[in-house]
């Protein structure tokens, strides 16, 4: 077995998730969270109350206007200064500052995206949507304009994506489908790779590195390498609903709350 460096930081040795113990706990019953390149760490709660936490626990900012759009699908956190929440049921996205304040909204029902699963911050700050009934990823602009898409990929592919996470990481788009795998764009929609990677939960892409795991293992894969390296889950994170690695520590969602390992 290969196994996996957790840690991606420059400088530091590689070290397993074995190695890391717990730091922080932060209790509550939470549907999501994330954590963004600072530390701070967002919690969504079963309300859909949106909290900013520091990386100490302490409370920032909180985000309360969640009756008007629904229950919150996404969270992406890739830009601390501009959050940006998708809510599925009514194709809305809203970006928020970073007091969680809202500093706008698009409708994509005014593009006639009637139909996206996977949202995400782009590179130069617009917004990328996977538009499920035109097969076709778009760029859209703060203003809800389109931006830029991609060609039909009905044909390109026999059978379309259909992805549930979508990351702008390193020059490259990344749209993760638990049956078919990966497909990896560059900035201007082209298809670079189709890597088979299926069935992973908690797919995300840290630096070069593609990251997920199953009921049993941590994964990872370097686009361009011939193997792909696995450790065991640790009995901490066994019973993990939502698991995050980042540079210097790991974050667990369990039903009790949210816990943070760090490494030793």
């Amino acid at each position: 077995m290969i196994i996996l460096s957790v840690l991606i930081t420059q400088g530091a040795s590689a070290q397993r998730a074995s190695d890391f113990v717990l730091s922080k706990t932060i209790g509550g019953d939470f549907a999501d969270f994330a954590v963004d390149n600072l530390g701070n760490i967002y919690v969504l709660n079963k309300d859909n109350q949106l909290k900013k936490l520091s990386p100490n626990g302490d409370s920032l900012a909180i985000f309360n206007d969640v009756r008007r759009f629904g229950k919150v699908s996404s969270i992406d956190v890739t830009n601390p200064l501009k959050i940006v929440v998708y809510y599925r049921e009514f194709t809305m996205i809203i970006e928020l500052d970073r007091f969680l304040n809202i500093v706008n909204t698009i409708d994509l029902r005014k593009l006639n995206i009637l139909q996206a699963k996977a949202v995400g911050l782009a590179y130069d700050n617009n917004v990328w949507v996977y538009d499920e009934l035109d097969a076709k990823l778009k760029r859209i602009g703060d203003d809800g304009s389109l931006v830029d898409q991609t060609t039909d990929f009905r044909q390109l592919f026999d059978s379309t994506p259909d992805p549930s996470v979508l990351r702008d990481q390193g020059g490259y788009v990344y749209l993760y489908d638990t049956i078919k795998g990966v497909y990896i764009f560059d900035h201007y929609g082209a298809l670079k790779t189709h890597i088979v990677l299926p069935g992973w939960k908690d797919f995300d892409v840290l630096d070069k590195s593609m990251l997920g795991r199953d009921a049993h293992s941590f994964f990872r894969y370097q686009q361009g390498s011939l193997d792909i390296q696995e450790e065991l889950i640790p009995a901490y994170a066994l019973d993990a609903r939502l698991i995050r690695i980042m540079p210097s520590a790991i974050y667990v969602l369990k039903k009790t709350g949210l816990e943070v390992y760090s490494n030793r």
